[in-house]
């Protein structure tokens, strides 16, 4: 072999933009198999990666990304490129659907099938989604995030998380988890080691997003890279008589777009709306997030009690009489409870499945400061001896579980048969004239509902409530607005901190501003 044969065989090993673009085939979106050339969004990408792999020995790379920028096909390429090459090492990707996996393997067997002969390493076997090079005792497996138990047992050395945003949020987290414990971290073992996670935003809430804002925040060890619409050669013919926008000149200002990227951005928006096209094709990281799942409460006015939130001072345990400091109790405590203050207390009922709903009671003081939240899986019964315990040490203070479905045997048990004295109460007119009946408990209505959230949202937006709750912080993510304009939590996410917080932020503003005992005799009307 010359020695320039062996130059470009030693490139071929060491330099992946080379080694795509005379090795690896690609299917474009129409046209035949051709070679596998960078653009721009991949070769940004690809400096960041030998970058990260110069300053740590390994890659941890979170990307958000537009639609069709060819990124999983880079990240497809790069871990082929890696495993050819090594012995007995192991891939993974996981993707969100079926159909998904079948698309990311097709592109593993082109790579596969269309490499060079003397460069494609001996298959032993072949499945419908595994590879296994058997020369090298080296392996790749696709595979869904759709149940649990992803990678446990497993040493991975490089994964490829596909559209983590889109993962099932039920298995997002503990998959995730699963697939960090596999895959090597430490200073030796993990060195060479990769973990892409890519996606377009799904919401601000989730695996997907925690990790991008972490990484964002230098706090979990990826580096985020993101990657705008118009990086991509998304363009529309111009028409004769086009004339820019006031909104479109500021685009032109801040991003430097020309006319054919106003007309593509026109009309992806004119097909599938703003909020679709900022999602699907973001100018930015926030924008993304914002457009996804049109959440109710801003997302610029949460952050900011994200980051001035006071850090949880210690948990406690409502199992006795008095609660006590415990490591592993339900009570998250924020601020020291005063015995002068007065409180108020919002709850939200859940039937205590341990996969269900949650049981959330919001403590609020005088301020409307969150002083404490209580969440767990609990039967509405024995929730109302929670709710007792937690309405006696907090000096007695008003208490409002919510009186819908299961709500109702919390409210009548704290109530009636626990004799807890401080319960919300309210007047609903009867069919007679002179008469009125007592409900005890808040209940949410069509009407009322939208009462508490716009009032919640209010006391954010003038910043006139204290939120340090980074569970209900996050709730508030991921609340959305319906296409019917209801409010409720975007789908397989919770949002009982949400309206538990809501009752008691309403009966604040409402007017419970000083202490309000109750008796059997004494009602209390906020509406």
């Amino acid at each position: 072999m010359s020695d320039k044969a062996k130059a470009v065989l030693q490139r071929l090993h060491t330099d992946f933009p080379f080694f795509a673009k005379h090795c690896c085939k690609i299917r474009p979106k129409n046209g035949d198999n051709q070679p596998f050339v960078l653009n721009s969004v991949q070769k940004r990408l690809d400096d960041l990666i030998q970058h990260q792999l110069e300053t740590t020995g390994k890659v941890r790379i979170v990307i958000l990304k537009a639609r069709q920028q060819g990124l999983s096909t880079y990240c497809s390429a790069w871990i082929y490129w890696r495993l050819r090459q090594e012995k007995a090492k192991k891939g993974l990707v996981i993707a969100h659907s079926g159909e998904s996996v079948r698309t990311l393997f097709k592109m593993y067997h082109r790579l596969h099938s269309e490499m060079p002969e003397f460069l494609r390493p001996s298959t032993k076997y072949a499945s419908a989604r595994e590879l296994h090079f058997d020369q090298l005792d080296t392996g790749l497996k696709v595979d869904t995030a759709s149940g649990h138990g992803v990678a446990r047992g497993e040493t991975i050395n490089y994964a490829h998380l596909s559209e983590a945003g889109k993962w099932n949020p039920a298995f997002a987290a503990d998959n995730f988890n699963a697939l960090m414990q596999a895959i090597p971290s430490g200073e030796e073992t993990g060195k060479g080691t990769a973990i892409f996670v890519e996606s377009t935003a799904n919401g601000m809430s989730g695996t997907f997003y925690d990790l991008w804002q972490g990484a964002v925040a230098g706090k979990n060890g990826f580096y985020p890279f993101f990657s705008p619409w118009f990086e991509s050669e998304y363009r529309e013919p111009v028409p004769d008589d086009f004339e820019r926008t006031y909104e479109e000149e500021d685009l032109v200002e801040r991003y430097g777009l020309d006319d054919g990227q106003l007309c593509f951005r026109r009309l992806i928006i004119s097909q599938q709306g703003i909020d679709n096209f900022e999602q699907e094709y973001p100018s930015n990281a926030e924008e993304a997030f914002k457009a996804s799942g049109r959440p109710v409460f801003d997302p610029v006015e949460v952050h900011q009690q994200l980051a001035k939130a006071k850090p949880l001072l210690y948990q406690m345990a409502v199992d006795t009489d008095i609660p006590v400091k415990h490591s592993r109790g339900e009570l998250l405590v924020y601020i020291e409870r005063d015995e002068k203050e007065s409180y108020t207390i919002g709850a939200d009922v859940a039937m205590g499945l341990m996969n269900g709903d949650y049981s959330v009671a919001q403590v609020l003081d005088s301020k409307r400061r969150q002083v404490a939240v209580w969440r767990g899986h609990i039967q509405p019964d024995a929730y109302a001896l929670v709710l007792k315990r937690l309405g006696v040490f907090y000096n007695n203070a008003l208490i409002a579980p919510e009186a819908n479905n299961h709500g109702i045997l919390t409210a009548v048990e704290l109530s009636k048969n626990l004799k807890y004295t401080n319960v919300f109460k309210h007047v609903v007119e009867g069919q007679t004239k002179d008469r009125a009946t007592t409900n005890i408990g808040f209940r949410t209505t069509h009407v009322t509902k939208p009462l508490i959230i716009d009032r919640l949202r209010s006391e954010l937006r003038q910043d006139t409530i204290e939120i340090n709750d980074p569970t209900t912080l996050k709730e508030m993510l991921s609340y959305i607005v319906t296409d019917s304009g209801g409010f409720e939590a975007q789908a397989k996410c919770f949002d009982d901190c949400v309206m538990s917080l809501a009752i008691a932020n309403h009966l604040l503003v409402a007017g419970a501003w000083k202490p309000v005992r109750f008796d059997e005799d004494c009602y209390f009307d906020p509406l």
